[in-house]
This record gives C-alpha cells, structure tokens and sequence, in this order.
C-alpha cells in the first residue's frame, strides 16, 4: 500500500496508456480517486479484461443512463455518520474510507476515498453505543472503504468491542485485500479473526485471472482458520459479462471453498454507465448455467433498487401456468411438468409461539426513522 500507483505518471510505468485513459486522469478530481497496488496493477497488466476495473477514462464524464450519488440510498438509512441500518437485523459499519484499489465501479463514491481514515473516538464510541441500544440487530456488517486496509492492532480491538456486545450474532468483514493485496492476509490476521468467531469475509473476486497462487494461499489461509469465506461479484460490461468467464470464476472459487454468494448488477454510481450490463445479459450468463452447473457454484443475481429499496433477486423464468391449484413449468432441458397444491389446511407447528418474540424484536429494531 505505501508503494500504491496514484496518477497517470506511476499508471505509466506499467501500461501503454490509450487516450482515453489519459483523458481519464485529467479527470479523476471530479470524479473519483485513483490509486492501485503494484501487485493489482502488474496483474491487469498483462489481463486486458482487469483493465475497467482501476483504469480511469474519459466514458466516465458521459452520462446518458443513469447516474446517482448514493445509489443504494444509504444516507437516507444513515442514523450516524458510519452505519447505515437498512435492513431491520443488520447495520452496515464504514470503519475507514480507505481503499487499497479504488474500483472505477464503486457505490460509495460519495464516502470512500476521501481520507478520513478510521472514526475519530467520539464518532467510534456514538456508533457502538447505537448497536448497544438496538438489541435487534444480531449481525454487524464490516465495510468502507475497506476494513483490512486498518492494522492487525486496530482490526482486534474493533471485534473486541462488537463481540462484547450480547445480542450480536454475526460478523462480516466485506474486503478486497485477498483479490487486489493477498499478502495482507497472514497469519496474525486469521487467527485474530478466528478468535472472534464467527467472523464471516466477503470476498470481491470478478474475473478468474484475479484467483492467482497469492490469493489462493490468502483464501486457503482463511479457510483453515475456520473462516468462511464467500464471494461477490459485480458484473461489468467488457471484464466478466459473459457465460464462460463467470463459470470459470465461480467453479474455481468453489475449488478453493470460497462459495460464490452473490451475482451483482452494478450500481448506478456516478461515472458507471460504461461499466454497467444490460438485466437481459446478466440473466441470460444464470439461464444459461442453469442445469449445466452445481448449485454450490451459483450465486445469487440480484439488483439493489435505486434510492434504497434494498435488493432483489433475479431468478430465470421457467413457470408457464399459475393456479390455486398449482403451477406448471419448464425445466432447463425443455421437460415440462405440473406441481399440484396439497388440499390439506396448514397446520401451524406447535412451538411457533416460542420464537416470537425473538422475531418481533428483529423486525422492529429500526426505531429511528429513515427520511422518506
């Protein structure tokens, strides 16, 4: 990270840079910060599809489909400067503003990338105190920026904290270092997440040239720690759009027991539109892996809806007929067949009264109210 590419001048030294990307540079102060790890840059290098990824361009001032701020509208769900609760059971932490690698495709461009760095003590002891109060949150979410850019040190005393807090569950860490600095995955760090158990990190992989013997052995390192690890993935237009790239990802993850979890459409952030794929192609990469490949290598295809509806999974379309009686569909392979509704009543299980209370408290442990 200390040795990171930040302008055209160090981009230079390892790209042939096209016009564009010149024009590109001239223009990141108005739209987003650059920078790169020598490791990442070295690889997109010699990948032309992990180009996009980091590369500024001058399609990033063309604005002719939609371009928004705050695409997932997390201010409006902001009951402090660095968590965001939109969803009624889980908050979203931005522990640091910092990146290792500021992606062309971000969401939070808004926040990420200013240096701010970590939360300043009041801040930090205000956002604990929230979590504190709002017993029906059971999971915290770890994001920015990206956590792992902050020290061992730091990263410990954070889980330490948010562990001591009874009603949390689940912790997730949201992280790019294993796909753009793997060897900021070491020893310490897995068994300072092992210790906070369970601690569950979101990986970023997007392209399988990005799954190198360096962030196999990060991953690797992780897994044998007894942390799960899962992966999303954003799909861009000229890096990953296709069927046979997102198979490869997928089924290569697998192998390295990362289990592929979600399948994004981009965001509609500022400077995005070129990056951005069509919902008929990213439906037609599942349709098409549909019954050729395991479910454990499928990720979920979903959409955040603009302005903070949260998200929404896209699944292919294989009913033909809907009824009270039941619903006829169409397999894969073209087979059809009919799924008859039972005529028996529900029956409601007899100890459905004893977990009421505890999913009473998750649905309403949003006590502030979001702006409209």
């Amino acid at each position: 990270m200390q040795n990171r590419l930040e302008d055209q001048e160090g981009f230079s030294k390892l790209f042939k840079l096209k016009p564009a990307e010149i024009e590109g540079f001239k223009l990141s102060e108005k739209v987003f910060k650059i920078s790169a790890t020598p490791y990442y840059a070295s690889l997109a290098a010699q990948t032309e599809a992990l180009r996009p990824i980091l590369m500024p361009t001058a399609a990033e001032k063309i604005s002719e489909a939609q371009q928004m701020r705050d695409p997932l509208g997390e201010d409006e769900n902001s009951p402090h400067p660095r968590l965001v609760h939109r969803y009624s059971d889980r908050v979203l932490f931005l522990v640091t503003d910092t990146c290792s690698v500021y992606c062309r495709f971000c969401t939070r461009k808004r926040f990420t990338g200013h240096d701010q760095g970590f939360l300043n003590s009041k801040e930090y002891e205000s956002a604990l105190d929230y979590i504190r109060s709002h017993p029906g949150i059971r999971e915290v979410i770890f994001s920015g920026g990206d956590p792992l850019t902050l020290s061992n040190k730091l990263i410990d005393k954070v889980l330490t904290a948010i562990r001591a807090i009874e009603h949390i569950e689940i912790i997730r860490i949201g992280s790019r270092m294993p796909v753009v600095c793997p060897m900021r995955v070491d020893v310490e760090l897995s068994q300072i997440l092992r210790k906070h158990a369970p601690v569950f990190i979101m990986s970023h992989f997007n392209h399988p040239k990005e799954l190198t013997a360096e962030a196999a052995r990060a991953l690797g390192l992780l897994v044998d720690n007894g942390i799960p690890v899962f992966n999303q993935t954003v799909l861009l237009n000229g890096v990953n759009n296709h069927v046979n790239v997102i198979q490869a990802l997928n089924r290569r993850l697998l192998y390295l027991r990362v289990k592929p979890y979600y399948l994004f459409q981009c965001d509609p952030s500022e400077g995005t539109d070129h990056l951005r794929t069509s919902i008929e192609n990213s439906e037609s990469i599942v349709k098409e892996m549909w019954g050729h490949f395991s479910g454990l290598a499928m990720g979920n295809l979903s959409v955040d809806i603009p302005a903070g509806g949260g998200k929404t999974t896209l699944v292919p379309d294989f009913q033909l007929e809907k009824s009270a009686e039941g619903r006829q569909y169409q397999g894969w392979d073209g087979k059809r067949g009919v799924y008859i509704n039972p005529v028996n009543e529900m029956i409601i299980p007899a100890d459905a009264e004893d977990y009421a209370a505890e999913w009473e408290q998750l649905k309403n442990s949003k006590r502030w109210q979001p702006s409209k």
